[in-house]
């Protein structure tokens, strides 16, 4: 069995959004998006469109693979 990915942009988000004091709604406006939008991201609700990762990695200072944490999951 190959390695299982786990998408972790969730973690990611909310820990840059509270180092930089920043609102939901602050966050969100710095990529285009509502603040709810955000919340449902770091609530793993749903995820960032896969066109946003690029432009995440840049504000969250990574790499858009940083996103995603590679294991085997039993």
């Amino acid at each position: 069995m190959g390695p299982v990915y786990e998408i972790k942009i969730s973690d990611k988000i909310k820990e840059y959004r509270k180092t930089h004091k920043l609102s939901q709604a602050a966050f969100g406006k710095s990529l285009g998006v509502s603040a709810q939008a955000v919340c449902k991201w770091e609530q793993e609700l749903c995820y960032p469109d896969i066109t946003f990762l690029p432009q995440l990695a840049e504000i969250l200072e990574c790499r858009v693979e940083d996103f995603f944490e590679s294991g085997i999951k039993i």
